[in-house]
């Protein structure tokens, strides 16, 4: 019953920024970890970064460290990206998923729930 529904996303220059947006609804996430994900077409979901149920754990891809920051604000049920210096190869769907627990996940395999995810294109 619960939805995730993904936003923010959009075509920009090669190092601006976007912050993306996952909206829950249908229930509460506050007690699930959460991550987000870029999906290829035809390929796995590609980890990018995760966050403990609380907010007072975050985990990046070594690819995003010191660029993208994931954070939550479990009062209003939402997940969000920050994404500075972006770069042409950042360009993907990006999905926001909830694990089945509160911990850090890094495997897309183990997460229940996902979006449909929003469009980031990166030009050069």
């Amino acid at each position: 019953q619960v939805q995730l529904v993904e936003s923010g996303g959009g075509l920009v220059q090669a190092g601006d920024s976007l912050r993306l947006s996952c909206a829950a609804s249908g229930g509460a996430v506050n007690k699930y970890a959460m991550g987000w994900f870029r999906q290829a077409p035809g390929k796995e979901r590609e980890f990018v970064a995760s966050i403990n149920w609380s907010g007072s754990v975050t985990y990046n891809a070594d690819s995003v460290k010191g660029r993208f920051t994931i954070s939550r604000d479990n009062a209003k049920n939402t997940v969000s990206l920050s994404m500075n210096s972006l770069k042409r190869e950042n360009t993907d769907v990006y999905v926001c998923e909830r694990a089945p627990y509160g911990n850090i996940e890094v495997l897309s395999r183990i997460y229940r729930l996902w979006g449909q995810g929003t469009q980031v294109t990166v030009s050069t």
